[in-house]
Formats: structure tokens, sequence, C-alpha cells
């Protein structure tokens, strides 16, 4: 029997849907990627702590971990803390560090498994930061507390930098000082203002390929100190410009959730293997870990035509949990793992279950379902139903 139910349209209307329920392909397994890929994963929050979701985190520790270790065991790595984590919209700086130890802890007991950290200056007050200096010390904080746990660097975009810096040479200054100290190659990040208003004018201007000289400048003067940079600008042609740029060995981790598969397929460009493909760091491959680990299985085995057949079809579905306001998307994310039963709920950090509409939530089923990433069609279903019924929506 067909698994149906009602949704809402676009039009605003109610039309009964019909679930394809095509469960999410296999990845075969002891398959080594030719790719580096890390998910930014999400925090599960706790739904029965007696908090004000908005002005305190409550963590549920072991969904929260047993998460990583589902994504572990499907050979990707995990960027922890990140802002898919909410790192800055709900989780603050003591609970992203306790979040850290215990990935990292985790990850000991995985051979192979990767995690790399988000290094900020989110603890600061941006009301009391007044200069670079007071950036370079936030982030020398951060810093000093992961590298104790072993933990390898993502230097973050910084809000607090973005409002002190008068040009360029200020970026230059604070992450010539912050690499020259840091004791294994970092990852650095650029995050676009669609994903935070706050960072508008990153490394001293709004033109982004004078922003791009800038950051190409800093990763070429400490290229032993640069695993990769992380872009998201949901720009592939700009993606593609940087990473042909980038010196030798430094790897260009997408963060384009609009156009991750063509980017990491590659276009072979150039003698040099970092200039022609990109390597991932996105918060997409936390909604799609199956399809993504499938996919970069057939893409290390040479098979093309069979990674893009599996994530091509995925890529309707990130666009839309990334739509505008993009900085919403983890309420997408979070929806993903409670309909596949990887949480008990919906509930949110900072209450961010609130900041999509139940028509995008009916249009993100139907998408996942399009690209066979149900993993339980049944309990999905389900869940979709307590959702529309909440919404007073009767199935």
């Amino acid at each position: 029997m067909a698994l149906t139910l009602t949704l809402p349209t676009a039009s605003g209307a109610l039309a009964p849907y019909a679930l394809r329920g095509i469960a999410p392909v296999k990845p075969d397994a002891g398959i080594k990627f030719n790719r580096i890929a890390y998910s930014a994963a999400h925090v599960v929050a706790d739904p029965l702590a007696a908090v004000d979701p908005w002005l305190q985190a409550a963590v549920d520790w072991d969904a929260t971990i047993a998460y990583r270790r589902h994504l572990f065991s499907l050979g990707l790595g995990v960027a922890e803390a990140m802002d898919t984590a909410q790192r800055g919209m709900g989780l603050d700086w003591p609970t992203s560090l306790e979040l850290i130890r215990r990935s990292l802890d985790a990850a000991k007991d995985v051979p192979g498994a990767l995690v790399a950290s988000g290094c900020g200056t989110d603890h600061l007050n941006l009301d009391e930061v007044k200069s670079v200096d007071d950036v370079i010390r936030g982030y020398e904080e951060q810093m000093a507390a992961i590298e104790a746990l072993g933990g390898k660097l993502i230097v973050m975009a910084s809000r607090a930098l973005a409002r002190v810096a008068r040009s360029p040479a200020d970026y230059e200054r604070v992450y010539d000082r912050i690499l020259s100290q840091a004791r294994q190659p970092v990852v650095l990040h650029w995050l676009g203002e669609m994903f935070d208003p706050a960072l508008a004018g990153y490394w001293g201007t709004k033109d982004t390929d004078a922003a791009m000289d800038t950051a190409i400048g800093i990763i070429a003067a400490h290229p032993d100190k640069v695993d990769g940079i992380k872009i998201s600008l949901l720009d592939k042609d700009k993606e593609i410009a940087m990473r042909r740029r980038l010196p030798k060995g430094v790897r260009m981790y997408t963060g384009d959730d609009f156009n991750y598969a063509e980017l990491i397929a590659g276009d072979g460009f150039g003698r040099e293997p970092t200039h022609g493909k990109s390597d991932a760091l996105l918060g997409i491959f936390d909604a799609i870990a199956p399809a993504a680990s499938a996919a970069l299985g057939a893409l290390a085995q040479g098979n093309t035509e069979k990674f893009h057949a599996i994530l091509g079809p995925t890529v309707p579905l990130s666009r839309h949990i990334f739509a505008a306001p993009t900085r919403f998307y983890k309420t997408g994310v979070v929806f993903m793992a409670w309909l596949n039963g990887h949480q008990k709920h919906l509930t949110m950090v900072g209450g961010q279950q609130s900041t999509r509409s139940l028509q995008h939530f009916a249009e993100l089923f139907r998408l996942a379902d399009a690209a066979n990433l149900l993993e339980q069609p049944e309990l999905a279903m389900r869940r979709m139903k307590t959702l529309l019924a909440l919404h007073g929506v009767d199935n």
C-alpha cells in the first residue's frame, strides 16, 4: 500500500502526496575516498532541560555524539562546533568547547576519523571589542583551549574582526599572528554575508575579487600553516577562480551548498591536483550523509557517472534548505535528522525550529523523498503528520 499524506502546496492549498519511499543508496564498505570530506555536524538539543531556549543552550550529549559516530561510520569527517551547530546563534563558547572535547574523545575510538574544530571570537562581547588586538586575544584564547585538547583548528570568520578592521592590513595582521602560532596546519573559513550579515566586507572590502587577493596573500605568506580554505559564497565561479590560485598543496574546501556536486567532481584544471577539484566542508553533508558517502565512494573508484547520479538529486533539496534567509538553513538540517530517526524531536538550540514555515517543511519533505533520502519512510511519514497536526492540518 502506498504511503500517502496531505501536504500544503506552494499556493497555500492542501493536496495528497504519495511517497516514493526509496531508501538511500548504501555506501560500499571499505572504500577510501579521494577527497577529504567534512560534515559540519549539528547538535541535538535537550528538550527536557529547564532553560530559556533563546538565552541558554541545553545539549543532549548522547544523541549529539551518536550522530557524530554515525558520520564517522560513513567515512565522513566532522567539522565541529561550526555554524551548523548554531555557533554564535544559540551555542556559546563554553558549550562549544565541551562539544569539541566530546567529539575528539569519540573520534579516538574510530581509526582514521577526522575532526577539525571551529576556533573563533564569538565569546567576545562585541560592544567591548575596540581594537584588532582585542580580536587577536579572542582568537588566541579559543586556539589555546582547542589545541590543548589536541584539536585541529578551523579558523572561523570573526564578527568582531569585521566590526573593528579598517583595512585589509588589519586582517593580514590578525591572520599572520594566528597562523604563525598554529601547532598544525589550519583550515581558514570565509563565510559570505548570506550566511551571516555581520560578516559583510570580510577581508577589508566588499569587492569579492579584492577580498580574494587579500586572502590569497595571507595564505601565500604561510603555506605550511594552511591545510586549506573553506569558502561559502554560493558562487561556483569565485570558488573555482580561487582554488586555481592557491599555493601548491593548499586545498579548497567547498562550502557551496548550491553547487557542491560539480565542484567536488572538479574540472581537472592544471598540473597541481588541488587546483582542479574541491574537497568538502559542508553543512548539507549532515542532512545527506549516506548519499554523500556513497557518491564519494563511487568517485574514488573512478565512476563519475554514478557519483553524479547519486549526488545530483540531492542538490535541489540543498538549495531549498539553504534558501534565503540562508542563515536559517540549520532548521532544515535538524528536520532531516528528525525525519530519519537520528533524534526524537525537532526542538533546536536557540528555538530555531521556528525559523521556517510549514510550507517550507512540506517542500523539504517532498524533495528529500525525491532524492531517496528518507531512511525510514514510514517513520518519516508519521513524523511529518505530527508536524502537520501541530499546524492544524489533519491527516
